[in-house]
């Protein structure tokens, strides 16, 4: 089912929405998980097994789900009208997909962690959004502003991936602000997501 324009781009506020409900979630949350560190602590020791704000966490990452799922809808919507591929939209949905994943398997549960390294997928949005206008003339600030992202979102998921091979002379260093590493990458991706809604609502009022 197709969506009339201007319902779409009201959809594409969805997006945003999404951001402001994690990153306002996530602070809530730490506030009654005893002794949680923003700084020091990943996301999901919020939510994990037998905590205080495990139900909630779920809850949490539920909604942002759905609010990716209609964003990805308008995003679709949006490409489509354009004459765009619609790529970028499967990948919003593989976020969803991942986030709900993560969110209904609490830590320290396996299929948390494989949700969790499946986000890659989603991470590529902004490649992919960038290499379907890469021809669009009107699409420029779209394009640029997408891989500039992009390059940001992998700088920050290198820095992530340490944690994984934790060298000691470089670990050392990123172990005591971790918490502010991973939120970092979660920022990263949902500062595109906010500009690209936006950039899209401007190509479809020019268009």
């Amino acid at each position: 089912m197709s969506l009339p324009s201007h319902r779409s781009r009201r959809l594409l506020w969805f997006g945003p929405v999404a951001a402001v409900l994690l990153f306002a979630g996530m602070y809530a949350l730490g506030l009654i998980t005893p002794g949680y560190s923003h700084v020091r602590q990943t996301v999901s020791e919020l939510g994990e097994l037998g905590s205080p704000g495990q139900l909630a966490f779920t809850a949490l990452l539920c909604l942002v789900t759905a609010c990716l799922v209609v964003f990805s809808a308008a995003v679709a919507r949006s490409l489509t009208d354009s004459g765009h591929s619609t790529l970028p939209a499967y990948l919003l949905v593989a976020m969803a997909v991942s986030t709900a994943g993560v969110g209904i398997f609490a830590f320290p549960q396996p299929l948390h962690n494989i949700f969790g390294m499946s986000e890659i997928v989603g991470y590529q949005a902004p490649l992919v959004a960038a290499l379907v206008c890469k021809k669009d003339p009107g699409a420029r600030q779209v394009k640029v502003f997408s891989m500039v992202m992009y390059g940001v979102v992998m700088l920050v998921m290198a820095v992530n991936f340490m944690a994984l091979v934790r060298p000691v002379d470089i670990w050392s260093h990123i172990k005591p602000v971790f918490g502010i590493v991973q939120r970092s990458l979660f920022a990263s991706w949902f500062v595109w997501c906010t500009g690209y809604a936006l950039l899209l609502m401007r190509m479809r009022r020019s268009g």
